[in-house]
C-alpha cells in the first residue's frame, strides 16, 4: 500500500507547488490588457485580410484602442463598423468613402504584343526577374499571372484574356492585389468614380504605341479638355484627380488611343409626346 500511497502523495505535492508556481507568475508577469480591445475586436468583421495596414483584426483592435490606429481603416467593415468602434470609443468617426479596386491596363492578348514566350512559373513576380522584366512588350503592363488573384482572399480578380479584371461586386478594398502586383497596376479608387485611365505606361508616342494599341501616349489632349482642371501629365502619363474629376466624359472622348474609359451610364434622352390637341 505505502509503495502506491507515497508517489501518489509526491505527484500530488509536486503538483500543486508547480500550480502555485505558475498561479504567481501569471499574476506577476500579466500583461494589462485594455478592456476596449475585445470590444473592438467584436466589431470587427474577423477577415484577418491586413487591408487596414496590420497583421489582423487583433492587432488592429489593439491598434485602435491604444490611438495607434483610427478606427476607420477597416476595408470590409466600412462605416458601419467604423461607426460601432466610435461607440466603443465614444467618438464620432468620420466614414471613409467607399472604395474598389481597379486595375490600370487594357493590354490583352489582342491589344499588346509579347517580346517572348515565357514558360516559367505562372506568378508576377517570378516573371519580373526574367530579361526584360516579363514578356509583354509594355514593360509597364500586366502580366497577367494571376499574383493578385492568389492574394485575393474574396474572389474579386480574376485574369481575363491576358490581364487582371476585378469583380466589383467582391471587392472590399483590402488592398492586398495592390502589395502583390509588381508593376503597381493596381490601384484603389472611389467606387462613385466613372473614368478611368486605363494605361501605365511612362513611355511617350511611338514607343507606345508599337507595343500596344489602347496605351497613352502623352499627347495631353485629356488635360486640355477637362474643364475642372482634374487631368495632369505626371511621367507622360494621364493622371486623374478623383476629387476634382466630375465624370463628365470629355476626356474620354478625346483620347485618340481610348487609353481612357467613361463606365458611366449614358442619359437616355426624354421622349417627348405630342398632347392630341
Amino acid at each position: 500500500m505505502t509503495d502506491i500511497l507515497y508517489p501518489v502523495l509526491s505527484l500530488g505535492g509536486l503538483g500543486l507547488l508547480f500550480g502555485l508556481v505558475l498561479g504567481f507568475a501569471s499574476k506577476k508577469f500579466a500583461v494589462p490588457v485594455d478592456p476596449k480591445v475585445p470590444l473592438i475586436r467584436e466589431c470587427l468583421p474577423g477577415a484577418n485580410c491586413g487591408g487596414c495596414g496590420f497583421a489582423g483584426c487583433d492587432a488592429y483592435a489593439e491598434a485602435v484602442a491604444s490611438g495607434a490606429a483610427a478606427p476607420n481603416c477597416c476595408p470590409i467593415g466600412g462605416a458601419p463598423v467604423a461607426a460601432k468602434i466610435g461607440e466603443v470609443l465614444g467618438v464620432t468617426v468620420d466614414s471613409s468613402e467607399p472604395k474598389v479596386a481597379y486595375v490600370k491596363c487594357q493590354g490583352t492578348c489582342e491589344k499588346a504584343k509579347d517580346k517572348y514566350e515565357y514558360y516559367g512559373l505562372k506568378d508576377c513576380q517570378e516573371a519580373m526577374n526574367v530579361p526584360g522584366t516579363g514578356a509583354k512588350a509594355c514593360e509597364f503592363g500586366c502580366l497577367g499571372y494571376g499574383s493578385c488573384v492568389k492574394a485575393c482572399a474574396f474572389n474579386a480578380i480574376d485574369i481575363v484574356d491576358g490581364i487582371a479584371k476585378v469583380n466589383k461586386e467582391n471587392c472590399v478594398a483590402c488592398g492586398a492585389c495592390v502589395k502583390a502586383c509588381p508593376k503597381s497596376i493596381i490601384e484603389l479608387v472611389p467606387e462613385k468614380q466613372k473614368v478611368f485611365v486605363t494605361c501605365n505606361s511612362k513611355a511617350k508616342g511611338l514607343d507606345v504605341k508599337n507595343v500596344c494599341s489602347v496605351g497613352c501616349i502623352a499627347c495631353s489632349l485629356c488635360v486640355k479638355a477637362c474643364p475642372k482642371e482634374a487631368i495632369t501629365m505626371v511621367n507622360n502619363l494621364s493622371v486623374i484627380d478623383y476629387s476634382k474629376c466630375v465624370n463628365c466624359g470629355l476626356c474620354e472622348q478625346k483620347c485618340p488611343t481610348k487609353a481612357i474609359l467613361n463606365f458611366r451610364q449614358p442619359v437616355k434622352p426624354k421622349v417627348q409626346v405630342e398632347e392630341a390637341k
